[in-house]
């Protein structure tokens, strides 16, 4: 409501990132081979975009310095160690814990663009954040209580 319309891109990424999350957790394929295969469906798309960006004259590789593009080459690196480490972590953790993690890293943008750079904090995002946050809390607590009833019987298993 406060943005004037409805949410598309926000609903859009939320379901599109957790359907990724769901295949991925489910997919019996390693990190680094899942990696792969991602990177090689987004290939084509990455390729055309590039030169079209080149043909513009938009584009950063091979146009600065050779310090520059090794720099370029290096973050696409050490953007592959978060994402190894976040399909491992998924494999390993409840779809749910996953889930609510998934929140923590927006929280903190939100946070310090609030405290530290000043960024407008209105009475929609107060609505929003509380909301969010409450809805957050209440799964939380269903999951954890949930957990507790399931093991004990687990146990005596």
């Amino acid at each position: 409501l406060g943005a004037g319309g409805f949410p598309w891109v926000a609903l859009s990424l939320a379901l599109t990132f957790g359907v990724y999350g769901l295949i991925r957790k489910t997919v019996a394929v390693g990190s680094i081979e899942g990696l792969l295969i991602e990177t090689t469906f987004m290939l084509p798309i990455a390729l055309v975009f590039l030169i079209v960006l080149a043909l513009r004259g938009g584009g950063a590789f091979g146009t600065v310095d050779l310090s520059t593009d090794v720099l370029l080459m290096l973050v696409g690196a050490v953007t592959m160690l978060p994402l190894i480490w976040f399909t491992s972590a998924a494999r390993r953790l409840r779809l749910a814990t996953v889930g609510f993690f998934q929140y923590i890293a927006p929280t903190c943008h939100f946070l310090l663009a609030v405290f530290a750079f000043g960024e407008p904090f209105t009475w929609t995002h107060l609505v929003t954040f509380v909301l969010i946050w409450t809805a957050v809390g209440i799964y939380t607590a269903q999951s954890l209580a949930e957990l507790r009833r399931t093991a004990p019987a687990a146990e005596g298993a």
